[in-house]
């Protein structure tokens, strides 16, 4: 357990490190400008726009809270953000921290 508390530490350490990596000269605001932009051209955004219309629909309008829907839609649209579009950002995530 001590074990695997030490690794999830280190990696979260790490990710921070790139976060701060990323955040100083700009580049996280460009890749999310990218991701908006990949995932509005293969029609992600409109999926999950539909998707918490059917949950509302199902739940009814007065019964779900920003929070629920949140909880609710996260794991779908997670899961249908296209491959490419995953594969393309880790790549230009790992060219950066290269060239840096």
């Amino acid at each position: 357990m001590a074990e695997l508390n030490e690794k999830r530490r280190k990696e979260e350490q790490m990710q921070q490190q790139i976060y701060q990596k990323l955040d100083e000269d700009g580049q996280r605001e460009r890749l999310k400008d990218l991701l908006r932009t990949r995932l509005r051209e293969c029609g992600w955004r409109d999926q999950v726009k539909e998707h918490c219309k059917d949950v509302i629909r199902e739940k009814g309008l007065e019964q779900i809270t920003v929070d629920m829907l949140v909880t609710e839609i996260t794991p779908k649209a997670r899961s249908i953000v296209p491959d490419y579009v995953k594969k393309e950002l880790l790549q230009q995530i790992k060219d950066y921290l290269n060239k840096s």
